[in-house]
């Protein structure tokens, strides 16, 4: 969850960014031409002052009679002086596009482009519009054009023709800010992102981890409703409500199962003593009498078999860090004899010292039940392999029998509680040996599954983690 939440909120966060970015960049280009050409502007407007009282024109009869205007002379070295210390080009224009004073001289083309449409619309008496938008990947040029009035009449025309490198270089310097700027916010946009993103999901993961726990079948564990939003932290505290009810039920349920076993084997070993007593008094060898025996030690056998159980899934497990394969080789020592009067071969095939965390008494009771199990089912002259092997965080113990195995179907049910195969109803048990197994293997954080054995057989696995347990 956190992997499809965190970059949501980090592609929200830089669709705002830029969102903002690409208009403030655009301001920042728009601000910087603007403040160019207000400069052009003053400029225009104080040469057009001075244009604005030359009287003698270039060319004219009054120039070749050899009259002098002062004021055109201090025109021209103003528009050259201007030109040299800044490189922009100048121009003051008579009405018939006739220079009354340029710099440099002959640079002006107003017959196209954006010096002519300036020079026309400073003719019609106003200030040329602003120029198009320089961005500073182009080499454009910027056109001021201003009108030089005399008696309420146009007379001529200053124009300035602009370079754009160094407004162009501000704006990339600009830019360059702004994007050092939005990648400053990012990175604090993302650093927030993790950190609500982990406010957020906290609850959830405690959650999840809690869930996993009540269903492995420790029930004691329970969620902090301290972080978090306040939806997630009322959904912390029912969650604690819900699993206080599951462990009272739960608990009600083992205690009468314990309390039911319990209080039937008195009244059973009763009438086992009766069934005695009166087998006395029949003839010897009595079949009826003999079956009466047999039903009431397997009746016995049950209700040991269910204190067993609630005893199981009531006891905490004590793990410790074991050597699992000593102790499976000490089971298989101890069981060698059952097999060896039943005719099966027994074999232990694991490495020693292969550590694992594990409750030793509950391991070893799991071991003893599958181990039976195995044996009872497995024909004469067949075998029966033990087998320890490391794999990644656990250590596996597989029992592999050569019996008959179980079909499909039968390997979903393995393990239920009193369930046993139609195929194997003439063998000695009560269905709980694995449902014991099973409950004591969960207690320690092990598992257990089982699985075909090729060509015939079943293939039994004990999962043992080889991670400390956490604490809590």
């Amino acid at each position: 969850m956190r992997t499809r939440l965190l970059p949501l909120l980090i592609v929200l966060m830089a669709g705002v960014l830029l969102a903002l970015g690409f208009p403030l960049g655009a301001s920042l280009a728009a601000a910087e031409q603007q403040r160019v050409v207000v400069d052009r502007i003053d400029d225009t407007a104080r040469f057009a002052a001075l244009a604005q009282y030359v009287t003698v024109r270039p060319g004219t009869h009054q120039a070749r009679a050899g009259a002098r205007d002062e004021r055109q002379a201090t025109l021209q070295v103003e528009l050259g002086r201007y030109h040299e210390l800044y490189g922009i080009q100048v121009g003051v224009f008579y009405r018939d596009r006739k220079p009354m004073g340029e710099a440099p001289g002959g640079w002006a083309q107003l017959t196209e482009g954006e010096s002519k449409r300036a020079f026309e619309e400073a003719l019609a008496g106003r200030r040329s519009h602003d120029p198009d938008q320089v961005w500073p990947w182009q080499r454009g040029r910027l056109t001021v054009a201003s009108p030089v009035v005399r008696d309420g009449d146009v007379v001529a025309v200053v124009v300035t023709d602009s370079p754009t490198d160094q407004m162009r270089s501000r704006i990339w310097r600009g830019w360059a800010l702004i994007a050092a700027g939005e990648v400053a916010a990012m990175l604090l946009a993302v650093a927030a992102a993790e950190r609500l993103t982990g406010w957020v999901l906290r609850p959830v993961r405690v959650l999840d981890a809690a869930t996993h726990d009540i269903a492995t079948g420790r029930l004691a564990s329970r969620v902090a409703a301290s972080g978090g939003p306040p939806e997630l932290r009322r959904l912390a505290r029912s969650f604690n409500e819900m699993a206080d009810h599951v462990e009272d039920v739960l608990e009600q349920q083992r205690a009468f199962v314990a309390d039911a076993s319990h209080q039937l084997r008195n009244p059973l070993s009763a009438l086992l003593l009766r069934i005695e007593l009166l087998a006395l008094e029949l003839p010897e060898g009595n079949e009826e009498i003999a079956s009466v025996r047999t039903e009431g030690k397997r009746l016995a056998q049950v209700l040991d078999d269910l204190l067993d159980l609630a005893l199981a899934e009531h006891a905490a497990a004590d793990l410790r860090l074991t050597d699992i394969g000593e102790l499976t080789a000490e089971r298989v020592g101890a069981w060698r004899p059952v097999a060896d009067r039943a005719g099966v071969t027994l074999d232990y095939a694991g490495p020693s010292g292969a550590s694992a965390w594990a409750d030793p008494v509950a391991l070893s009771s799991a071991l003893d039940a599958v181990i039976d199990n195995a044996l009872k089912f497995t024909p004469e002259g067949e075998r029966v392999v033990v087998d320890v092997q490391t794999n990644g965080a656990t250590v596996r113990i597989t029992v592999a029998d050569d019996g008959p195995g179980l079909t499909a179907e039968e390997l979903e049910r393995v393990g239920d509680r009193f369930w046993r195969s139609n195929r194997h109803q003439n063998v000695s048990g009560s269905g709980l040996g694995l449902s014991i197994t099973r409950a004591l293997l969960s207690a320690g954080g092990a598992t257990i599954a089982y699985a075909p054995h090729e060509p015939h057989g079943l293939l039994v696995t004990i999962a043992v983690p080889r991670t400390a347990p956490q604490e809590g």
